[in-house]
């Protein structure tokens, strides 16, 4: 079975997941790679990679037979395209769920059905647990199915392309993370200070409008 570091996981994610995301920037220059591996959003963990070293796992991969690089006429700057789909024998909704969770990390099928999606179409929870299965069942499975967090009901599930990627104990990203960000709490709560004051004040809105439908016209 194909294994990868860490590196290789984040730099052949990143290339999978612009390559759906933003296909007209794709294929990436070696400074687009190096920001999508240390952007703050959709990663986990969060990594500082230099240029050099993205270059290096690069090389990697290419030797691994998974990246490959890209002459654009005109063009002296070097660019790359992963070949992930051919190598691995995938379909897209496969591939982008384990990006997904080379990106991310251990998630659940809601988990994976949102932030996959984003990516290429998930219509239901079935559809990525019929994917999930898939990839579980292969001579040489690239995902296994883990006990539920503590405190949660949902089965979560990882990635076995490099099974010490991320802690396969730890629980599942909290909703404090995906919306605040930076994963604050006192932003997460300053949102619903905000809701609630906009609930506040529609509450007024409605009852001034019942009172001036119960009034007969002004003669």
């Amino acid at each position: 079975m194909l294994h990868l570091t860490p590196n290789e996981c984040r730099v052949l994610g990143v290339l999978i997941e612009k390559a759906q995301t933003t296909p007209q920037q794709y294929p990436l220059s070696l400074n687009a790679l190096t920001s999508g591996c240390n952007q703050k959003n959709n990663r986990e963990p969060i990594t500082d990679l230099g240029e050099e070293r993205v270059l290096e796992t690069v090389d990697s991969l290419r030797g691994k037979g998974l990246v490959r690089e890209v002459i654009l006429t005109g063009s002296r700057v070097q660019k790359f395209r992963h070949v992930a789909r051919e190598v691995l024998e995938i379909g897209t909704s496969g591939l982008v769920i384990l990006a997904e969770l080379m990106l991310r990390g251990p998630q659940t099928l809601g988990e994976l059905k949102g932030r996959a999606s984003r990516m290429h179409p998930l219509e239901t929870t079935d559809v990525v647990k019929n994917v999930l299965d898939a990839l579980m069942k292969r001579p040489e499975p690239m995902v296994q199915e883990l006990p539920p967090s503590p405190g949660d009901r949902a089965p979560r599930y990882a990635q076995l392309l490099c099974p010490k990627l991320h802690p396969l104990d730890a629980p599942a990203r909290s909703i404090v993370s995906d919306l605040g960000g930076g994963g604050a709490s006192s932003d997460l709560a300053n949102r619903v200070q905000e809701l609630e004051h906009q609930v506040s004040e529609l509450k007024q809105t409605v009852a001034r409008l019942s009172v001036a439908l119960d009034e007969p016209a002004a003669s």
